[in-house]
């Protein structure tokens, strides 16, 4: 496991407004929902692409809360990576940074609460 992960530089602000935007609870929860909204996208990211550890300082138990397993194996299956992968680490701030720009820019185009938006996304999700 990891002790702490930093967000980019300018997801520190993101995070920040995306929580009093969605007004779903404290940055931890919104930061959680960005790396499930990324991983869902279905992408692989590229670990060449890791950008800079600048930005919001979480620790392991802050971010995942008494969830970290699950987020973990979420990212093991998707991955297909042992759950001592060295790499896993970056992978966590490569899917919070990637849903925090992904929930960035959808927000951006909507007026949706953030009641709203999770309750579409689940409708979404039940229909496939």
């Amino acid at each position: 496991m990891f002790n702490t992960i930093k967000t980019s530089k300018v997801n520190k602000e993101r995070v920040s407004l995306l929580t009093r935007k969605l007004n779903l609870g404290a940055e931890n929860i919104i930061a959680r929902l960005a790396l499930a909204y990324s991983v869902a996208g279905e992408r692989k990211l590229d670990l060449a692409d890791v950008s800079d550890s600048q930005g919001k300082e979480y620790s392991y138990k802050v971010l995942f809360g008494e969830y970290g397993e699950f987020y973990m194996a979420m990212l093991c299956v998707h991955y297909n990576l042992h759950i001592s992968d060295k790499d896993l680490v970056r992978y966590v701030k490569m899917h919070v940074d990637d849903g925090l720009e992904l929930l960035d820019q959808e927000f951006q185009k909507s007026s949706s609460s953030g009641v709203e938006f999770l309750i579409q996304k689940i409708n979404h999700g039940l229909q496939k």
